[in-house]
């Protein structure tokens, strides 16, 4: 009998009770407050740092303080001015990551995360403090704390391992900082009353080579009872694939029987889904979730949606730039003063771009994510894209979220498993076409296929329907095994942790792809 589980499923549900009794007395307040005292705390925190010196922190503050309705947030977008990766690592992180302390954050920063995002970027080096790192776990235990709304999890589970597929937890030293990947980073300050739990372990965590890391736990898998799976959908796909090969069975339940719950991140879910379903006995509950090397940024709190909830009250301050023309140029630059808006002038069902000021020492950071609210008072949020992932050659606004919205139905129409893909935008004369890369290794029919695509987009998409009977003037696909993906990957040192391929190939990335594919035909 599941004495312990049954103790901390008990004890999950009635923690989850109390605090929503607790918010309820309280008259849980509106989002905007619960913000505007998030903003207070970081600028307090960091107000005789360089940067809050350099933009008198001390008189947002006053006003934060003293005064009433939202004169401190016109203040602090007047004194401060938005940020890219480039500007804010050029300007200051850089002398963070020299050894100097009181940067953007008070002291000195001791692990640097790399981020790529993409395979076709350079990598980031993405500041992690000490207070952001206590922010990631607390975000982490409260998502454990939701599962209480998932009542129809067994006992048994809550007694079971939890996998997390990350990067190595081997940092590298470097003068003044440890640098890698965030996953490896975090799992090194796991705390110890986790460690019973957590696989693959400290040995094999710390593994730097992804090839050899997966087949230690491909080794290790039988002796493990794994309930919980964490990572990115692409690499845990792979890795499960490896396992019912290897060890010559169905499904990976007869490894792990009692795997219930698989949290991702990274990329949206649903291209993967009937991959993962392939590989099951029985159905588990996928939760997603949206942790960054920036923070943790929101988590699907509830089983009847697949939106995630912010999270509010953290250490991260959300602003949200209207994803248009006004603000963005077309190739996905944000221009100098953009219309910014906070959590309460929201609405339902625009596009917006992420800002992040953070405990880390973020100052109105453009993520480069795109967001929807589909409940503003739930502060539930769907990823729709990134800034510089649309296509939009001549009006057609193509995201992100249309194609996955494609190539899911797609997928259930002609009953294939499309684990990559990829779009470009390619000259046609004088006009336009999207040329897409579809990765599945089923056999299918690549005119069937482009059709159904175009016509999937044009029912998704109003502004693409009417330019495919103007400037856009074709659709080409070509189908390729799932391998020629992760080879292009693996040759730009792009394999594991977070690391995932570009949905949208723009210039030199994709004059790179179409060598690749040409010297391996």
């Amino acid at each position: 009998m599941p004495i312990i589980g049954n103790l901390l499923k008990k004890g999950i549900e009635l923690r989850t009770k109390l605090q929503e009794t607790i918010n309820k007395r309280r008259k849980k307040p509106l989002a905007g407050s619960i913000q505007k005292k998030q903003l207070f705390k970081l600028l307090r925190k960091a107000e005789y740092t360089l940067f809050g010196q350099a933009y008198d922190f001390t008189s947002i503050v006053t006003d934060l303080k003293f005064v009433t309705g939202n004169s401190f947030y016109e203040r602090f977008k007047k004194q401060i001015p938005t940020y890219s990766y480039n500007e804010i690592y050029n300007d200051w992180w850089h002398k963070a990551k020299d050894g100097e302390a009181d940067v953007c954050w008070p002291g000195k920063v001791k692990y640097f995360a790399l981020s790529s995002g993409t395979s076709e970027t350079a990598s980031k080096y993405i500041p992690i403090t000490k207070s952001m790192s206590k922010a990631i776990r607390k975000s982490s235990i409260d998502q454990i704390l939701s599962l209480s709304n998932y009542p129809q999890l067994p006992p048994e589970l809550f007694e079971t391992g939890m996998l997390m597929l990350g990067g190595s937890t081997n940092l590298k030293r470097m003068t003044s900082y440890y640098e890698g990947d965030l996953s490896g980073i975090s799992a090194k300050q796991i705390p110890f009353w986790f460690q019973h739990f957590y696989k693959p372990g400290k040995k094999i965590a710390q593994n730097t080579d992804w090839e050899k890391k997966l087949h230690e736990i491909v080794l290790g898998a039988p002796s493990w009872d794994i309930g919980f799976l964490v990572g990115s959908p692409v690499w845990l796909l792979i890795l499960i694939e490896r396992i019912v090969s290897h060890y010559n069975v169905k499904s990976i339940h007869e490894i792990w029987p009692n795997l219930g719950v698989m949290a991702h991140g990274g990329v949206s879910f649903e291209p993967y889904k009937k991959s993962f379903e392939k590989l099951l006995s029985h159905p588990i509950i996928y939760i997603d979730t949206y942790l960054a090397s920036e923070g943790f940024i929101a988590f699907q709190q509830r089983p009847d949606t697949k939106a995630m909830k912010l999270i509010l009250d953290n250490g991260i301050f959300f602003e949200f730039v209207p994803f248009n023309e006004d603000n963005f140029d077309g190739e996905g630059n944000m221009v100098k003063n953009p219309q910014t808006l906070m959590i309460s002038e929201v609405e339902e069902g625009k596009d917006y771009a992420l800002l992040l000021t953070t405990c880390a020492g973020a100052w109105r950071y453009l993520i480069g994510d795109v967001v929807k609210f589909t409940s503003i008072q739930e502060s539930e949020i769907v990823i729709t894209g990134r800034t510089k992932h649309y296509i939009s050659l001549c009006g057609e606004h193509l995201s992100v979220e249309n194609m996955n919205q494609a190539i899911e139905q797609i997928s259930e129409d002609y009953n294939i498993s499309v684990k990559e893909f990829a779009v470009a935008g390619v000259p046609h004369g004088s006009l336009f076409a999207h040329q897409w890369y579809i990765g599945t290794n089923d056999i299918v029919d690549e005119e069937k296929l482009r059709i159904s695509i175009d016509e999937k987009l044009k029912s998704l998409n109003d502004d693409y329907a009417v330019e495919r009977t103007a400037a856009l003037k074709d659709v080409y696909v070509k189908i390729l095994p799932t391998e020629t993906f992760y080879e292009w990957m693996r040759i730009k040192g792009k394999i594991g942790g977070q690391h995932k391929f570009p949905r949208v190939l723009k210039k030199a990335v994709y004059e790179e792809w179409e060598s690749f594919l040409n010297s391996t035909k």
